[in-house]
């Protein structure tokens, strides 16, 4: 299996209103200190992974990992070489925000090993940005975009659409505008209001309304539309990529293979084992420092718990699942996992595709993934 990093960074300038990540905002803090923990942190997890594989990924996520001293990206990536070594093509990325402070540091992390930078953008329209608590504007975020692609291998761009009132056509303009910059990656993703951000706390109050779901799916078909002719077909539902250029990184999560994560809050799965990190920077710090290491609890998966989280996740894949293969890496029968008749349904409605032994959503079924799956996967798993 790919093994694969997290690193994550969990400092923002300013916590964007939608965002419910393990995002803090501090007003200093101590970069030598938070080398010298998140070393620790990644040594302890390659002390935990016997495995002789070398790493093929690493991801540097937030957070605004863009804010990270590009020395002291050097510096963990250095050593995580040192630990795990590096496949010849490995993809190193940071999620970078479109400021151009942040990217004056482009050439630097470049220099430092970065190989493929996912950047914040969010929207190509002032007011959206500044709706969506962003700290840039459009021409700081086109600026950005031609630095990195002068910089990087590899550059990917995230947009949020369905807005409150964005209609068709604006998204169709502003899609339009995105997909001209070039890039080979694209994140674009429904705004979704998330429990405990301020967003949600403004649609409580009345201060705005959410675009209706009927409204979303169309937007959704037209960019998956959109995306596709220009070239960027969607690989995982909210992930557009060229040929070649999906983000190896996220594929291992989604074919549900092995990866360790540190930094606060960092999830990781290794060797049938989750990890969870403590969240809050203070308490993470204090952990490292008291166990050489940051976890708040590792839990071990069973073989029907595995199969089930990798049947729920590898169908988000475009590719699908491998319901034989999955029966021999779990030792359990996977077709029992899923409901047949519920499988037979919804492949006659077009919403499901059966080749062999794979088995994926189609394109009509994306708009619907998370009723689908809560439909086909079943808690009855028998061993093989």
């Amino acid at each position: 299996m790919a093994r694969a990093l997290y690193i994550h960074w969990p400092f923002c300038l300013a916590k964007c209103p939608y965002c419910d990540f393990n995002s803090h905002v501090r007003a200093t803090h101590d970069d030598d200190a938070w080398r010298e923990t998140l070393i620790a942190d990644m040594r302890h997890e390659a002390a935990s992974i016997r495995s002789q594989e070398k790493l093929a990924s690493i991801f540097f996520g937030g957070g605004t990992p863009s804010l990270m001293p590009p020395a002291l990206v050097a510096e963990l990536l250095q050593e995580a070489e040192r630990l795990w070594g590096f496949e010849g093509d490995i993809e190193i990325t940071l999620e970078a925000n479109p400021s151009s402070v942040e990217a004056a540091n482009f050439a630097a992390l470049s220099t430092a090993g970065i190989n493929r930078v996912s950047l914040g953008i969010q929207s190509l329209r002032d007011e959206a940005l500044r709706f969506l608590g962003r700290l840039h504007g459009v021409d700081e975020a086109l600026k950005a975009v031609e630095t990195a692609q002068t910089h990087f291998e590899r550059v990917s761009i995230d947009l949020i659409y369905a807005r409150p009132k964005q209609t068709d056509e604006e998204w169709r303009t502003e899609l339009s505008e995105a997909l001209a910059l070039g890039t080979s990656h694209m994140s674009l993703y429904q705004l979704t209001i998330e429990p405990a951000t301020r967003f949600a706390s403004d649609v409580r109050r009345g201060i705005f309304d959410p675009l209706d779901d009927d409204h979303g799916a169309d937007l959704y078909t037209l960019t998956q539309e959109m995306t596709s002719a220009a070239g960027l077909p969607a690989y995982e539902i909210s992930n557009h990529a060229k040929l070649g250029e999906e983000s190896r990184h996220n594929l291992t999560y989604w074919r549900y293979e092995d990866y360790a994560g540190i930094g606060p809050g960092a999830h990781g799965r290794r060797g049938g084992v989750a990890t969870t990190r403590h969240r809050k920077p203070e308490n993470y710090l204090a952990a490292v420092e008291r166990q050489a290491h940051g976890i708040s609890e590792a839990r071990d998966l069973d073989a029907a718990e595995q199969l089930s989280e990798a049947l729920l996740m590898g169908l988000r894949l475009a590719e699908g699942i491998d319901a034989t293969a999955l029966s021999r890496r779990f030792g359990l029968d996977a077709e029992r996992a899923i409901e047949f008749d519920k499988l037979a349904l919804y492949t006659n409605l077009g919403m499901i595709w059966q080749r062999g032994s794979r088995i994926g959503v189609t394109p009509q079924g994306m708009p619907l993934l998370d009723a689908l799956l809560g439909e086909l996967v079943s808690a009855d798993l028998v061993t093989s």
